[in-house]
């Protein structure tokens, strides 16, 4: 028994100082016999290694993933969820914003910009450049770029519609700081002492020329009066023209008044006023004639809102009562033929 240990132990040593062999301990024979590699085994045999070590790695990835889940990886995750929260409500938001925004614009162009007598803002620039190049391209390749992308261009605008908006209130505010010096440039008296409204002869609309017999549009109003009645400007301002002509107007006076408004005043016997002159509500301007194309003594007069006329019956709020009104709109409605 000693002897076979010996043995053993002998082979043992032998085989530390070996190199690149490998030996199979054959108890039949008590030795250890020399085992053969050859090349298709060695690569059968590391190949195998390989398999079982990708498989307990992927298992172990699988297990980390599904099971353990990384702290870090866990946090991202809830707060892409927060973040994706918050823009929706964010979307909320902004479409509630957007309906108190338009409410806000109707009543700027529907009510305090009819009361200061200021032109509505046209859609054309309220909406202005919100059309054209794709401004978020770099939101497209982002998780939930839709939503992203949506919410970025109403915030877009929102805030240019609150830009305009504020510019209109900055306007408006300026245009009732001047409202009283306003009100006293809006025409709003008679332009000839008509208090029993007999003096009313003709008003807007179509009327018979006097002259030609056809029918023609009448761009004012007429007041019957003898010559050398006084005749009043109905507003402040300052005289733009003091003009003679044979025919049509004959001799007139045109008021600036600012704010968008004119006055014409025709066929007048004599002028007052000069060129330049500034005059005050109910000043002496001039005196009722028959100058020009006129079939009688007479006063034409028109008002002109922005370059355009417009009809005179609507400016006689400040020395006419609401039934005194009502007379004057129907004297001034015959369609009987016209002065001039």
């Amino acid at each position: 028994m000693r002897y076979k240990l010996n043995l053993i132990y002998l082979a043992l040593s032998k085989n530390l100082y070996m190199a690149k062999k490998h030996y199979r301990f054959n108890p039949e024979s008590i030795s250890f016999d020399q085992v053969e590699h050859n090349l298709m085994s060695r690569f059968k045999k590391i190949f195998g290694y390989l398999l079982s070590s990708f498989i307990i790695a992927t298992l172990l990835l699988f297990v980390l993933s599904k099971f353990i889940n990384i702290p870090h990886t866990r946090q991202v995750e809830r707060e892409n969820k927060r973040l994706l929260a918050q823009y929706n409500l964010m979307n909320k938001e902004l479409d509630q914003m957007q309906k108190v925004l338009e409410d806000i614009q109707q009543r700027d162009d529907k009510i305090y910009r009819i009361i200061l007598e200021a032109e509505p803002i046209p859609n054309s620039i309220r909406k202005a450049g919100f059309g054209g190049v794709n401004r978020y391209s770099e939101l497209e390749n982002m998780k939930n770029s839709e939503l992203v992308i949506e919410t970025s261009r109403k915030l877009d605008i929102l805030s240019k519609k609150l830009y305009v908006q504020s510019k209109s209130f900055d306007e408006v505010k300026e245009l009732a700081l001047n409202k009283e010096m306003m009100l006293a440039h809006l025409p709003a008296i008679q332009p000839v002492s008509n208090k029993d409204l007999k003096r009313t002869a003709s008003g807007w609309g179509w009327r018979i020329d006097p002259i030609y017999k056809v029918r023609r549009f009448h761009y004012g109003m007429d007041f019957s009066a003898p010559k050398g009645t006084e005749i009043y400007a109905t507003a402040d301002g300052k005289v733009k023209e003091v003009k003679t002509f044979r025919s049509g107007y004959g001799k007139h006076i045109i008021i600036d008044h600012g704010f968008g408004y004119k006055t014409l005043y025709a066929h007048l016997k004599g002028f007052k006023a000069k060129k330049g002159q500034k005059v005050k509500r109910g000043e002496v301007i001039g005196y009722v004639g028959n100058t020009g194309k006129s079939t009688g003594p007479h006063l034409h007069y028109e008002v002109h809102k922005n370059g355009k006329k417009v009809n005179p019956q609507y400016y006689y709020f400040k020395d006419l009562t609401p039934l005194e009104y009502e007379k004057m709109i129907q004297l001034s409605s015959n369609t009987g033929q016209t002065f001039d």
